[in-house]
């Protein structure tokens, strides 16, 4: 990373989920510059390394309420193809 990330920009990122503090893995790939297939791709080659309160994938209802909130809501627009993966605040 070659500049400083503004803290509202990380801040703005942090969502509500499950009653923790929690950044999807499209927002972390993006803040350490790597592609988010890479980050899930580790992701699921070290999943010992990742128990449930580090991360978690989100559900079909949290998946739903979390795109509910942008005007476009199309999977493919969106980039996704499955629930994204959210990290806690110890992830």
């Amino acid at each position: 990373m070659e500049a400083l990330v503004a803290q509202g920009e990380i801040s703005s990122k942090i969502l509500r989920l499950r009653g923790q503090q929690v950044m999807l893995d499209r927002d972390l790939a993006e803040l350490y510059e790597v592609d988010i297939r890479r980050l899930n791709e580790q992701v699921k080659r070290n999943s010992d390394r990742f128990p449930d309160d580090f991360m978690f994938q989100l559900a079909d209802d949290e998946l739903k309420h979390w795109k509910s909130q942008f005007a476009t809501s199309n999977k493919e627009i969106m980039g996704m193809r499955k629930a994204p993966y959210a990290f806690t605040e110890e992830g």
